[in-house]
């Protein structure tokens, strides 16, 4: 083991003096890599509804069923695509995947009812944007965006696990867009 090291170390365990140096600057050293190696966030938001804001029944199951306009502020120098995943964390036993997208064109707007670029599996086995169904009542839906310093090399019509795996390491900033479905208010307005 280096001399030094070996100094420092001994230093850190014994005595407390000169380990309060040593751990003042590992806990810069952890603060800086923080702040360079963490992804940056985007700002993601839609005409269609505020962030917390409720979704309208267009874009839900019980509506059109296509996905609303998204549009994303603060997409990084080096960004060389997008990747959109819909997500429902209320859903029970796990998180519900309503849409996968990756390979996006690095763009400040994803048009409603567009496919902007290749979809994977959701989790109910198909493809296409699944809006907004809950069973019951009410539930949260993130759109979530990440800006890569690479287009993944994925199948067309990979699964979550899968995206969430080739997206690791070129995460160059992310954002998420927060909706709320309530089905029961929806269908009795919806019937008046």
């Amino acid at each position: 083991m280096h001399k030094k090291l070996k100094a420092n170390l001994k230093a850190f365990f014994w005595y407390p003096y000169e380990g309060i140096k040593i751990r003042k600057t590992m806990h810069i050293f952890i603060l800086f890599y923080t702040l360079i190696f963490q992804p940056a966030p985007l700002t993601i938001i839609s005409p269609d509804f505020p962030n917390n804001g409720n979704i309208p029944v267009r874009f839900t199951c019980d509506g059109e069923d296509i996905n609303p306009t998204i549009i994303i502020n603060g997409i990084p120098e080096g960004t060389k695509s997008l990747a959109l995943i819909v997500e429902d964390p209320d859903a029970p036993l796990t998180t519900f995947t309503q849409w996968i997208v990756w390979n996006i064109k690095p763009t400040d707007t994803i048009l409603e009812n567009t496919v902007p670029g290749m979809e994977g599996i959701n989790t109910v086995g198909k493809n296409p944007y699944r809006g907004p169904c809950p069973p019951a009542g009410s539930q949260r839906y993130a759109f979530k965006v990440y800006a890569l310093n690479t287009m993944l090399g994925l199948e067309p019509d990979a699964k979550r696990r899968h995206v969430d795996e080739a997206m690791k390491g070129h995460i160059l900033a992310s954002g998420q867009l927060i909706g709320e479905y309530n089905r029961s208010i929806a269908i009795t307005e919806k019937g008046r």
